[in-house]
């Protein structure tokens, strides 16, 4: 029986649920989250297919059948988590925004004790903890390793960066854009933006239900190598010079430094310098240097970059 319209200005909290290829998950994870919230909760619950090649999108289209309170993106092809994420983002009316994955293994029951503690804490998001986590080691130990060096790198005490259980106020994420792996460094995202009150909740983790996991050597490299360019696009986006000029100074004051020396040797001294291998050194870092002061000035030339990234073709919408 349809359920009564759902009025988008009241809406308290909306779950935004990017999945690729977890058709058996989409109905049990939405009874799941109608028993976690409905009593006490206006929400939303909002699944993005990310382009899967299963039965999920038409599961996604069952679950939505007579309920105003689901609904479903369906994307053109796989984009990545980030950019589906990013669908749902701008597809949500709640006062407060909550991630989690398809995959069963976040448990919905948390969702309610989060934002009672980023209400209660006046937080501007709060991040879940996978204390104990039910993956293979394969899994584990690199995640490790990942949250150790990016809790350094950011600055942000986090112990589970990779955790796609959080909870933020809705303007944390209308202040921010997601692509390629950014949906690991949401906190830091939030956190240039000037939303540096951020929690941490140890959370439920289950073992994995259906299916098989996402994660891959791949998506652990790309994403340190996301977490390099955010760091430098950042710092030096809006002083590109800060950054080449000063590396290309060096490199032409090395050189220079070197092709003085030689060339006192040469005049003062009748050293011959045509076949000296430190002669061509010279040459090379004052070229260089030359090449790379001009990146610099270019960039400065260039420094509004155009800030609308790729957008996810949107398919479909239930």
């Amino acid at each position: 029986m349809p359920e009564k319209d759902l009025n988008r200005s009241d809406i308290e909290i909306s779950i935004v649920v990017p999945l690729l290829n977890e058709a058996e998950s989409v109905l049990e994870l939405t009874e799941k989250v109608h028993e976690a919230l409905s009593d006490n909760h206006r929400y939303e619950l909002i699944f993005v297919d990310d382009g899967s090649t299963d039965q999920s999108w038409q599961e996604i289209r069952k679950v939505t059948e007579g309920k105003e309170h689901v609904s479903g993106i369906r994307l053109q092809r796989n984009y990545g988590k980030s950019s589906a994420l990013q669908a749902g983002f701008e597809n949500a009316d709640g006062d407060y925004i909550a991630t989690m994955d398809a995959d069963l293994q976040d448990d919905p029951n948390e969702i309610p004790l989060m934002l009672q503690q980023l209400k209660e804490e006046d937080l501007h998001l709060v991040s879940g903890w996978k204390k104990e986590r039910h993956d293979p080691i394969s899994k584990t130990v690199p995640s490790r390793f990942f949250n150790k060096v990016t809790s350094l790198v950011t600055g942000i005490n986090l112990n589970d960066f990779n955790c796609g259980l959080k909870v933020y106020r809705a303007d944390v994420i209308e202040n921010i854009y997601l692509y390629g792996e950014l949906h690991r460094y949401i906190p830091f995202l939030a956190k240039l933006e000037g939303y540096d009150r951020i929690g941490e909740k140890v959370v439920k983790h289950h073992p994995r239900k259906y299916g098989e996991t996402k994660f891959g050597l791949s998506r652990f490299m790309h994403g340190f190598l996301d977490l390099l360019t955010l760091l430098f696009v950042t710092r030096y986006l809006q002083r590109p010079m800060h950054f080449f000029g000063t590396l290309g100074f060096l490199f032409l004051l090395l050189g220079g430094a070197i092709n003085a020396y030689l060339s006192i040797d040469k005049i003062f001294f009748g050293e011959p310098i045509g076949d000296r291998p430190l002669l061509l050194l010279g040459v090379m870092l004052m070229v260089l240097g030359a090449q790379i002061f001009s990146i610099g000035f270019l960039g400065e030339l260039i420094q509004k970059r155009n800030e609308k990234q790729q957008k996810p073709n949107i398919r479909e919408k239930v």
